[in-house]
């Protein structure tokens, strides 16, 4: 009966049927010996249900803890009419279906805009890259949001 209780008290929350996992469970972010954050994907996930509309209360901890912190996260591109010379590109968990746009999880890509100076040349591998996170909304021409983090990259590499 207390494990019936406690479930139906837990689907009653809000905007979601399951709780988030605790924080301590999800992919914590390790620091590595050039001080550099290293991150996944699950690193920066949030609970938040499809066609939930996004607030920033959503976010854990864990991901304000990111903020302005230099990051190392490998993903894939999202291809673009550009190959070489890239200045921003967007970054997303897997190269099966695009995680980006209507029905896309907002922690699956990342806007990435190289700092100035650097550019980056388009792959269809997966790459690594290095910069600073911050979290931004960014909006379709709807007014929707489709991405919230942002990468100010110093460095992508294969």
């Amino acid at each position: 009966m207390a494990q019936a209780e406690s479930t139906s008290s837990l689907a009653s929350k809000p905007g979601r049927g399951m709780p988030p996992p605790p924080e301590a469970l999800r992919a914590r972010p390790v620091r590595g010996s050039d001080g550099v954050w290293e991150i996944t994907f699950d690193t920066i996930k949030f609970p938040i249900e499809k066609d939930q509309p996004f607030r920033r209360e959503l976010l854990t901890t864990q991901i304000w803890d990111l903020v302005g912190k230099k990051v190392r996260i490998r993903g894939y591109m999202l291809p673009t009419f550009k190959q070489t010379g890239l200045t921003e590109f967007v970054l997303v968990r897997d190269n099966m279906e695009c995680c980006f746009g209507p029905g896309a999880a907002l922690y699956d890509c990342i806007m990435v805009y190289m700092v100035p100076g650097k550019t980056a040349d388009f792959s269809i591998r997966p790459v690594t890259v290095t910069g600073t996170f911050s979290v931004e909304e960014f909006r379709d021409f709807e007014d929707v949001v489709r991405a919230v983090f942002r990468l100010d990259a110093e460095e992508v590499r294969q």
